[in-house]
């Protein structure tokens, strides 16, 4: 975190408040509104229009398109060429599970809204219907990950170079030119968005389409999305509509459903894409409390200046007894 970040409260600090406007800690004197996305994977499709937006806009490299042999999807995870990334999780759920279980499963009038599809039992030799076996339902989530651009990010306070910087909109971005793909911002990001490109080392994630936003357009995943599953906008605005969306499908019968990285007393302060998820963020690949991985660097530095000051005096103080010692042998041996 840049000097200027770190004078806002970080998350279980005791700073006051106003902690949450990271483009204005960072030096910009009259930012605009922060902006964010809001993720509802409940109507994700998996279409993966927000893939392709992002890498026509950004002109990224292809993936490869390999084929992992866990999911029906070939571009597995974030990296340096994929800065948007819709995940195919299949669930089984067992016959007569009502919602809320801890398998995720949901009751049958939600079907529509949550992608439960019944599985049609195999014929039998004969044309007889065989006997459904038992957890015969299945269920698609689907989700488009994102970097979530954290109040508190801890790649900025790792970056050697400037590299990445915090924007006026609240965003964080890479500036490419810059970086010198000392990959110091890889292990530094709690959710494991960037990634160095093998080429020439240097670190790529999303930047939520700056250039659109100095041109006052919307990411071009956002604009893509056909079933507005990407939501863009003030954040502020958007945890609102998070918070009536959310309040819809626990009325409608769907317990299980909750809201990941919207809350700005979280482990890094809020991020500026969060996500409605129908099940615990472990099964989206996402972790369950997300830390600032430099939030110790602080006590750290002032531990180790404590130490610097200690050391120096012990050297100060042996050199002065050594000298002393020293002058005293020689009065003795002119004496």
């Amino acid at each position: 975190m840049t000097a200027a970040e770190d004078k806002t409260r970080r998350p279980g600090g005791d700073g006051a408040a106003e902690p949450h406007d990271p483009a204005r800690a960072s030096g910009y004197t009259d930012p605009p509104e922060r902006v964010g996305f809001f993720t509802d994977t409940s109507v994700c499709i998996g279409c993966k229009a927000c893939e392709v937006a992002c890498k026509e806009w950004n002109a990224l490299p292809a993936d490869g398109f390999s084929l992992s042999g866990m999911s029906y999807d070939n571009t597995r995870e974030l990296g340096a060429s994929t800065w948007r990334h819709v995940a195919f999780v299949e669930q089984t759920v067992p016959d007569g599970a009502s919602g809320g279980a801890p398998d995720g499963a949901v009751a049958p009038g939600d079907r529509p809204l949550l992608g439960l599809t019944p599985v049609e039992p195999a014929s039998a030799p004969g044309g007889d219907a065989a006997e459904e076996p038992p957890g015969s339902k299945i269920r698609w989530l689907m989700s488009s990950d994102v970097c979530k651009h954290c109040t508190h990010a801890a790649c900025l306070d790792v970056c050697p170079t400037g590299a990445l910087f915090r924007t006026e909109f609240g965003t964080v971005v890479v500036q490419d030119d810059i970086c010198n793909g000392c990959g110091y911002c890889v292990p530094a990001c709690p959710y494991g968005v960037i990634e160095q490109r093998p080429d020439d080392g240097r670190a790529f994630k999303c930047t939520m389409c700056y250039d659109r936003l100095g041109a006052g357009m919307e990411p071009a995943c956002a604009k893509a999305c056909p079933t507005e599953s990407i939501q863009f906008g003030p954040l502020d605005e958007l945890r609102e509509r998070a918070a009536q969306r959310l309040d819809a499908l626990h009325d409608a019968g769907v317990p299980e459903a909750r809201l990941y990285g919207h809350d700005p007393d979280d482990g890094v302060g809020g991020d500026g894409a969060f996500f409605l998820l129908l099940d615990e963020p472990e099964v989206y690949g996402l972790p369950p409390d997300p830390q600032v991985t430099t939030r110790d660097l602080p006590r750290m530095w002032r531990h180790a200046a404590a130490a610097g000051v200690a050391l120096l005096c012990a050297v100060g103080a042996s050199a002065a007894a050594t000298a002393v010692t020293a002058v005293t042998a020689r009065r003795k041996a002119s004496a």
